[in-house]
């Protein structure tokens, strides 16, 4: 993604750097140790952090190994509002990390199932390697 070029709605052309990235995740933990791991110019938050903030790539990370290993439980982690505020600060590019055990959460309401199945809509990219 670095040194590829961004292009913005009025066409103007740029190379993309380390401050048109965002990362989303869902826990302050989390929060602290991509900050700790990514460039400082990358930045890092919570979902309410970045309310109304936009940049042309925007990185979800999920945090969790499973739904059932959720700080908060999977009514936070699914959060449909929290996940469209999440994909929709990016311009150009949103891509949500996760681990695929989150999509096999085990649901025992018709909400917790419509929660899960908002991390299942999203589209599976193929894997490279």
């Amino acid at each position: 993604m670095l040194g590829g070029t961004w292009q913005d709605r009025d066409g103007s052309r740029r190379a993309m750097a380390a401050g048109d990235i965002i990362v989303v995740a869902p826990y302050n933990a989390q929060v602290n140790a991509l900050r700790d791991a990514l460039p400082a110019a990358v930045r890092v938050g919570t979902v309410d952090k970045f309310q109304g903030q936009e940049a042309p790539v925007c990185l979800v990370s999920m945090t969790a190994s499973s739904a059932e290993e959720t700080a908060r439980g999977m009514e936070f982690l699914f959060s449909r509002n929290r996940m469209n505020v999440a994909v929709s600060r990016a311009k150009a590019l949103a891509l949500v990390f996760g681990a695929p055990r989150l999509r096999d959460a085990g649901c025992a309401t018709l909400e917790q199932m419509r929660l899960v199945n908002t991390l299942c809509a999203l589209p599976d990219l193929p894997s490279s390697g």
